[in-house]
């Protein structure tokens, strides 16, 4: 344990100071949840509904910073390591490759949960924000959301052979989930062929859980994005480790 919380100290400052996802997981979420707040304020959601637009998208702003940080910070950090030979310097020391994916899956829960905790008071203060339905389920489908989406970026980081390879593999994956999973596009609005499509991603799935939780709205079939999500994490973790080489 002395090792995982000296590596994570480390590494949690080297990521703070290089700023990019202080910017893209903390800083842009809140920027689109001012702009939201600006264009849509305490207005309802839908004629008759009982909950504001802000609280239906309450959900999808918090996997802002999981998708930044799952699929753009995790996969490009331990690739730009191991091109640069830093992951060899690791095999000769007492980090093994899964704690190392750990320390850098710890790092970017911990930037989650600071965007989620920044969001809700702020969303709170000024548009008054509320979470109608179960504290702790909407926090269950967010923890779930968060490993899921975490879980692929190990995945990526664990296969890719250099930087330029994770880049071009985070990009195809992180900006479709960013825009059709309901991130910053309301899924509601997009074409029904196409919402039958996405609704593979596991980010899709984790959002919808997220706004029927925090909603309190009855949840259709819960045990489908439980699943997807599940499967995804077993999957992706499994291959992340097994397929991990220091070089």
């Amino acid at each position: 344990m002395r090792t995982f919380g000296t590596l994570l100290k480390n590494e949690l400052r080297l990521n703070i100071r290089n700023m990019n996802m202080v910017i893209f997981a903390i800083i842009m979420p809140l920027v689109v949840l001012v702009i939201l707040g600006f264009l849509y304020g305490t207005k309802p959601a839908a004629d008759g509904a009982a909950y504001t637009f802000m609280e239906q998208s309450f959900g999808a702003l918090c996997t802002i910073s999981i998708c930044a940080g799952g699929l753009m910070g995790l996969p490009l950090v331990v690739a730009e390591y191991r091109e640069r030979k830093i992951l060899k310097r690791f095999q000769v020391t007492p980090v093994s490759p899964v704690m190392l994916l750990a320390v850098e899956f710890t790092i970017y829960v911990i930037y989650a949960a600071i965007s989620m905790l920044t969001l809700f008071p702020v969303a709170r203060l000024f548009w008054n924000v509320t979470i109608h339905g179960s504290w702790l389920a909407f926090l269950g489908s967010w923890l779930l959301t968060m490993v899921s989406t975490l879980s692929i970026g190990m995945m990526v980081g664990g296969i890719a052979k250099n930087e330029k390879t994770a880049s071009v593999i985070a990009c195809v994956l992180y900006f479709p989930m960013l825009i059709f999973s309901g991130a910053t596009l309301p899924f509601e609005v997009m074409p029904e062929m196409m919402q039958k499509i996405i609704c593979v991603l596991p980010m899709t799935q984790g959002i919808q859980l997220m706004k029927e939780t925090s909603l309190g709205l009855p949840v259709g079939n819960v045990w489908l994005p439980i699943v997807v999500m599940g499967a995804v994490t077993v999957l992706c973790t499994g291959i992340a480790v097994k397929c991990f080489k220091w070089e």
